[in-house]
């Protein structure tokens, strides 16, 4: 299985020549290559982590692709058939087997409404809890998407929700609203955090992979 990290939230895993698309949203390059797509699942409806149009790419593409995410996002993209999924959840499609992780969105601020999330754990390997700090309980996660930078995120945070998961490699996610400084030093906390529990952290960009 083969991870490539996208910008922001946006992810590819790939297997069996086969393909799973994660969060392509608005701060994402439009996706134009989604040949042998068979799943695609969005952690919330924030626009960072989906558009119609990157959807409509995606399926104009992959007619058959299947989309997965909280009833929030089936409430957004009406015009699209959205499997709604929740916390508990387990489904299969393709070489995929997804389980989903937790109910809501981080707390931004008491003045905006929290939304629904899911963290979704792809192949019983792969862990990216979408815009929460939701730890996926009795998994041992093997890679663990570690987002970074975010309205609502504060870098203790960030630091205490990987030291919870100890994954065995970790990916910087969730990016683009910091400048290089901000990633970098994000990235060394979070570097930090996950060499706690033996594990590496690797400092992916944009187009860069992982092989799972």
């Amino acid at each position: 299985m083969r991870l490539t990290k996208l910008e922001h939230a946006a992810l590819i895993i790939e297997q069996s020549a086969k393909r799973l698309f994660v969060d392509p949203g608005s701060f994402t390059t439009a996706i134009t290559e989604a040949a042998g797509a068979v799943a695609v699942v969005i952690t919330h409806e924030h626009p960072d982590h989906w558009t119609p149009e990157q959807l409509g790419r995606i399926l104009d593409k992959a007619p058959d692709v299947r989309f997965f995410a909280p009833q929030g996002v089936a409430d957004a993209a009406s015009g699209f058939d959205i499997t709604v999924v929740r916390d508990g959840d387990e489904v299969t499609v393709g070489p995929f087997t997804l389980r989903f992780f937790g109910e809501k969105h981080a707390v931004i601020h008491e003045s905006l409404p929290v939304v629904d999330n899911v963290g979704v754990l792809i192949n019983g390997s792969v862990y990216y809890g979408g815009d929460s700090y939701t730890v996926p309980e009795g998994v041992d996660v093997d890679v663990l998407a570690a987002p970074i930078g975010a309205p609502w995120l504060k870098i203790g945070d960030a630091m205490d929700y990987v030291l919870a998961v100890s994954p065995r490699r970790s990916f910087p996610i969730h990016e683009m609203t910091l400048s290089k400084a901000g990633k970098n030093m994000g990235g060394d906390r979070i570097k930090w955090a996950t060499e706690q529990s033996g594990g590496e952290y690797f400092a992916l960009e944009p187009g860069d992979s992982l092989d799972v």
